[in-house]
């Protein structure tokens, strides 16, 4: 019988042979989005190197050639309205990045809890983020606007005075264009840290509940501790972004009155579109990378980002 059985036994199947997978075939994959990256990325950064060693001014070609390291010395000696832009962009970043951390913190908050409507209100609040700079721009020069905007109206409930500008007078064109960026900026936080906020296991503030924490407490040793790389990274992320911003500055205040709001980035733009001159913008923007690069490699390091220790 057992060998009746072993004969009516099905053979094995014939195992098939794994094909090898050629080893340049990874490479072959990846090749176009490295061509692009390349195209689109390293070269214009290898020219904006290159640039900042020359005189290159189009208008006027005789003085072009080999400057060496003369566009930097004179960035840092010779031109100080370099330094006042630098000193403009810092305080732009600062306040706008540690207000745009402070209210987006605030508004997550609020709209994780559970409430009638919420869909309605995320998408109400985080509807801003989707507005371009120059937009967001022109709303808030119609806001501002001294003959139709809000300034009519508070003058009308007889605050302030008719006809004031707050975008041409030089002590209130700087917290004007602060709430105009604060608009769109607010949500990009609240967004970030919302996602990670729901990520948050209940069982832990369950448990400091039975254990009699406050909800002051909760917050500080339980939410913020969770949230740490959201704001290290969103924040990083924002600063980098609030550096380089020049669509609404420029179309909201063109960097006046009398350059109060010219950051470096803008200036940049005016010595190079303006000016022709595109050796020292190549020059500045040089500056310009090294600070950021700086900065945001001495923050991660102090941050401690990605260290895992919520």
């Amino acid at each position: 019988m057992a060998q009746a059985a072993a004969v009516a036994k099905p053979p094995a199947p014939p195992r098939r042979r794994a094909t090898a997978t050629p080893r340049g075939l990874p490479y072959l994959l990846i090749a176009p989005a490295a061509l692009l990256m390349l195209g689109f990325i390293a070269y214009p950064v290898i020219s904006v190197f290159y640039y900042s060693l020359q005189n290159y001014n189009p208008t006027k070609p005789w003085r072009n050639g080999y400057a060496g390291l003369d566009n930097f010395a004179h960035a840092f000696t010779d031109d100080p309205q370099f330094w006042d832009t630098l000193t403009f962009s810092a305080k732009w970043v600062v306040v706008e990045v540690g207000l745009q951390l402070l209210f987006g913190l605030a508004l997550a908050l609020i709209v994780n809890q559970t409430f009638v409507g919420r869909a309605v209100g995320r998408a109400l609040v985080f509807s801003p983020w989707a507005v371009s700079g120059v937009l967001t721009s022109a709303i808030w020069v119609l806001l501002y606007n001294s003959q139709t905007g809000v300034t009519r109206y508070l003058a009308d409930a007889g605050i302030g005075s008719y006809g004031t500008s707050w975008l041409s007078d030089t002590s209130t064109v700087f917290p004007a264009a602060v709430v105009a960026d604060l608009w769109r900026g607010v949500p990009f936080f609240a967004i970030l840290i919302l996602a990670d906020l729901q990520s948050v296991s209940k069982d832990l503030y369950e448990a400091a509940e039975v254990d009699g924490a406050s909800r002051v407490r909760q917050f500080l040793h339980i939410t913020l501790p969770h949230l740490k790389d959201a704001i290290v990274l969103s924040t990083l992320l924002r600063a980098v972004w609030e550096f380089n911003n020049v669509d609404l500055l420029y179309t909201l205040t063109g960097g006046g009155p009398a350059g109060e709001t010219t950051t470096l980035p803008l200036y940049i733009a005016n010595t190079s579109v303006d000016a022709h001159n595109f050796g020292y913008a190549s020059a500045l923007t040089t500056v310009a990378f090294v600070i950021l690069l700086f900065c945001s490699i001495v923050y991660l390091r102090l941050s401690k980002f990605g260290g895992g220790d919520k």
